[in-house]
C-alpha cells in the first residue's frame, strides 16, 4: 500500500470544520490521518494526545491533522451524537471524519478501502498524494517526526 495513490475518504459527516475536506482538495500538504475509535484504549491514551501535539505542533504550516473515527464494533454506543461528546470533552480541535458505515457490513468504508486491521491506525500522505504510511498500533513520535522531515525536504527539492 506504500507509494500507491490514496483514495478519497468515505464521509458520513464532518466535525470541527465548516469546509468540504477532500485529498484532492489538500493534494500538496503532507497529510496524517488518525484513525481511531473512541472506545479505543489505544487510541485515547496514546494516538489521541499525539494528534493533538502535532496538530498544536504544525498549526498554519504545510502539514494537516485529521481524524477518522472508524467504528466496527460497539455501533450501538459509538453514534455520531456520542463522537461529537467525545471531541469536545477531549479537546480535539482538528477536523474529524466520521467513516462512512455500509448497510450489513461491520467494516466502515474507507476502513475497507484501506484495509486497515484496526485502531489506531496512522496514515501519512505525501503532497502527491501517496501514501507514506500505513501504520497499524503505536507509532514512535520520533519516526513520524523523520518522515515528515523527509517529506518538507523533498518538497523543496
Amino acid at each position: 500500500m506504500k507509494h500507491q495513490k490514496a483514495q478519497e475518504l468515505e464521509v458520513l459527516e464532518w466535525l470541527n470544520t465548516k469546509k468540504d475536506i477532500s485529498l484532492e482538495k489538500l493534494k500538496g500538504k503532507i497529510v496524517l490521518i488518525y484513525v481511531f475509535q473512541m472506545l479505543c484504549p489505544a487510541c485515547v491514551q496514546h494516538s489521541i494526545p499525539q494528534s493533538k501535539k502535532l496538530f498544536k505542533r504544525f498549526l498554519n504550516e504545510e502539514i494537516v491533522i485529521l481524524g477518522l473515527h472508524s467504528v466496527f464494533e460497539h455501533h450501538e454506543v459509538m453514534s455520531p451524537k456520542a463522537l461529537k461528546v467525545f471531541v469536545d470533552e477531549n479537546d480535539i480541535n482538528f477536523p474529524v471524519a466520521i467513516d462512512l458505515s455500509v448497510e450489513k457490513d461491520f467494516m466502515p468504508a474507507t476502513m475497507k478501502k484501506y484495509n486497515m486491521q484496526g485502531t489506531p491506525t496512522l496514515l501519512i500522505i505525501d503532497q502527491e498524494s501517496k501514501i507514506r504510511m500505513h501504520a497499524f498500533g503505536l507509532v514512535n513520535e520520533l519516526d513520524i517526526g523523520l518522515l515528515l522531515g523527509k517529506l518538507l525536504e523533498e518538497k523543496k527539492d
